[in-house]
Order: structure tokens, then C-alpha cells, then sequence
């Protein structure tokens, strides 16, 4: 039978999903759709920081008071799906102090709180540390299990009406009098899909799909190396204090940490090169912070990709500014039931999703506000049931090691 959807979410990482789980509360009819299981792409491929917002303070206040706010959010909703570990900017001998500075006074004027450490408190906090750091800023960084969020938004969204189809591939778009008339689904759908209304979340692969439609929109997807090692004596996530470069996070997790990672344009989010270097590069600029890990065994690794909006790329002009999201309203492009949004953080998944339903449910006519930072997700504080949510959907890398890993 064919689909009738006031919606068709197109994407499963978090913004889809989250998207699908807004529009659901509100009442609208939506589905989503993504070609594999979801959390299988940029979401689930991440380093699973959840960011305080101290990454960009300096270089965009805004952004880091909106990953602030979100980390709040997402503690009081998210149970299981959070580790709250604390987290530490960490600054060497050969670091620049007054960057160390700048970076501190800007996380306090956009309201991040701050604990400055001198070299033997940070290295009370983490043993391990170099004897190189002779400061550290103290965080509200915490872990997130992006396959368990991701689950724990598509069973809300379900709970709500919604209706959440993986391994369903989008293969064509049929565009009619400036407006997306069919979408023609494969996979577990294997139907046509007639929608109101169509949100391209496809992440890094969302130029791709916007092209089914006629749609030119810009992607630069970037590549990150994730390298995994057997560690288990890791407290707080820890960040180089110093401009954003290649090997400055390491994150912990129950028994590994977690390295990262690079930054390197890819042409095409289904082929690239995953390089030697990056693995090389990424354990030993972490280790010039926490010794131990050169030596430790390497369990896992995996490339990210991340979803970056190639105009914003080009403003920027590089690594280092945090990156913001954008909403693309196709009405302005000649196809007025289409939206893309692309770019942004997982931190701000909520966020993201909540203005793409405001601007969706205002096309489509329909009153009511944004709930989602005030419900719980279901099952957060059943971490074993949640997993069964989690085999059910799909699980990225980035917390095979923990989420389900006794199935």
C-alpha cells in the first residue's frame, strides 16, 4: 500500500530521527527513512563527545552556548545514553598560555563553568598525564552513546505514530509543478512514498539526495580517523588546549579510549581514502598528552565523516571555528515541500531537529510548540532493554564496545 505521509524524513542519524520524533509529538504523520540501519552514518561513526561548547567558546560564543544548553538538555533526558565524565583542556609546556587564558575567560562569558587545575591537581584527576602539562581547565564534557540515542528518539518518535523504516534506500524523487509528488523507496519499503513534505537529513550524503530532486546543495564532508585502544584508566574526556588540530581529544570509554582524530575534504561520502598516517598521527599527538596510549593495543578503528555545508567551508576557510547548522528552504530553489538540513554537532541534534519541525509544521499549517527537552526519552533508564531497541535499529562504531557488546 502506498505511503501518505504528512512528512518523509529522509536520514536516520540523530537530526533525522529527532526530527521524526518532534514532528510525531506535535501529531503530525511523518516517516523516516534511511538506506541502512540507523546511526549508521555520522552519528554513530563519531568520537561520542557530548561538548560542553569549550571547544568553540572562543571562536563562536554562540554555538558554544548553544552546545551548553543542549549538554543540560540531554543529561535530564537521556539517562543510559549519557557517561558523565567531566572534562579537561589540558595545556603542555609547549602550549600557548595565552590561548590557555583566552579559551578559559571565553567558556566563562558564555557561562560555561570552569575549574582551573595547576599541573599536580590535573594530574591527581588523570595519574597518567604527562609531565608536560603544567595547566588544565576543567569541563562539563561528558560521553555520549550515539546508537543508544538515536534508538531511544526512534522508539519516542514510534510512540508517537511515527513510523521509523531502516534498510530502506531512497532511489528516486519525482519533482512535478515545483513540488516533490513521490519518492520511490527500495529495501524494507519497496513502495512509492507520496509525502506533504520532505526533510532531506541525510547528513553527509545530503548533496546526493538533494540532487534526486534537481537541487544543488553544496557538501564538503571532511574525514576523521577514530582509533580505539585497550585503556580503562581514563576519568574525564581530555582536550589539547591548543588551536584544533589533528590527535587533540581522547575519549574514554568503560574498558578503551578513544583517539581523534583528523580533518581531511573527501570528494565522495561512499569512497574515499583511509589513510596510515591518520591512525599514526592521531595516537601519537594523544599521546603527547596521556603517555600510555602509544603502547596500548589498538581494538577498533573507524572513519567518521562529517556533514559540512561547502559555502560555510569556504567562509571559514578551515579547521578550528565550530560549525554551525543551516536549514535550506527549497521554496527559495523552485520546490516549495522540501527542506535540507545539514552541518552542525551531535551535542545540537535536539536543537536542530526542533527548528526543522518549527519551520515544517509552519508550512504545513500546524500550531504547537517543541516538547522534546521536557519529555525523557523511553528506556533510558533500562540500558539493557534500550539495547534491544539498539539491535533492532542499527548500531554505529562508535560504542559497539559498550552498547550491546555482551549480545
Amino acid at each position: 500500500m502506498t505511503l501518505k505521509p504528512d512528512v518523509l524524513v529522509i536520514g536516520g542519524g540523530a537530526t533525522g530521527v529527532g526530527t521524526a520524533r518532534d514532528l510525531a509529538m506535535r501529531g503530525v504523520d511523518v516517516t523516516l527513512i534511511d538506506r541502512d540501519g540507523l546511526a549508521g552514518g555520522t552519528s554513530g561513526r563519531s568520537h561520542g563527545l557530548l561538548h560542553s561548547g569549550a571547544r568553540y567558546a572562543e571562536s563562536d560564543p554562540r554555538g558554544a552556548a548553544e552546545c551548553i544548553e543542549e549538554n543540560r538538555t540531554l543529561r535530564r533526558i537521556a539517562g543510559a545514553c549519557i557517561r558523565d565524565t567531566g572534562g579537561l583542556f589540558v595545556g603542555l609546556a609547549e602550549d600557548d598560555a595565552e590561548y590557555f587564558e583566552e579559551k578559559r575567560e571565553a567558556c566563562e562569558s558564555v557561562g560555561i563553568p570552569t575549574e582551573e587545575l595547576d599541573s599536580a591537581a590535573a594530574r591527581d584527576l588523570v595519574p597518567d598525564l604527562t609531565a608536560d602539562v603544567e595547566r588544565a581547565i576543567r569541563v562539563p564534557d561528558a560521553v555520549i552513546y550515539p546508537s543508544r540515542l538515536v534508538a531511544a528518539n526512534a522508539l519516542d518518535a514510534e510512540n508517537h505514530g511515527a513510523t521509523i523504516r531502516p534498510n530502506a534506500p531512497l532511489e528516486s524523487l519525482t519533482v512535478q509543478d515545483g513540488r516533490i509528488t513521490e519518492a520511490q523507496v527500495g529495501g524494507t519499503v519497496d513502495d512509492v512514498v507520496r509525502p506533504t513534505f520532505v526533510v532531506n537529513a541525510a547528513g553527509a550524503w545530503a548533496g546526493k539526495i538533494a540532487a534526486m530532486a534537481g537541487l544543488d546543495v553544496e557538501m564538503q564532508p571532511t574525514r576523521g580517523v577514530m582509533v580505539s585502544v585497550k585503556y580503562d584508566e581514563l576519568g574525564p574526556v581530555l582536550n589539547r588546549c591548543r588551536d584544533p588540530d589533528d590527535g587533540d581529544i581522547v575519549v574514554p570509554h568503560e574498558s578503551e579510549a578513544v583517539l581523534g582524530t583528523t580533518s581531511v575534504p573527501v570528494d565522495d561520502p561512499d569512497e574515499y581514502e583511509m589513510s596510515n598516517w591518520e591512525i599514526e598521527t592521531s595516537i601519537e599527538e594523544c599521546a603527547a598528552m596521556l603517555p600510555p596510549v602509544a603502547d596500548s593495543s589498538i581494538v577498533r578503528e573507524w572513519w567518521g565523516l562529517r556533514p559540512l555545508y561547502a559555502p560555510d567551508e569556504d567562509e571559514r576557510g578551515g579547521r578550528g571555528i565550530s560549525r554551525g547548522f543551516f536549514q535550506l528552504d527549497h521554496a527559495d530553489d523552485g520546490v516549495e515541500n522540501a527542506v535540507s538540513v545539514v552541518g552542525g554537532k551531535l551535542t545540537t541534534y535536539r536543537m536542530m531537529a526542533e527548528s526543522t519541525t518549527d519551520l515544517v509544521c509552519e508550512r504545513l499549517g500546524v500550531d504547537g510548540e517543541s516538547e522534546t527537552a521536557d519529555h525523557e526519552l523511553p528506556r533510558v533508564n533500562d540500558p539493557d532493554h534500550l539495547d534491544e531497541a539498539v539491535a533492532t535499529y542499527g548500531r554505529g562504531p562508535t560504542d559497539a564496545d559498550v552498547v550491546g557488546a555482551d549480545d
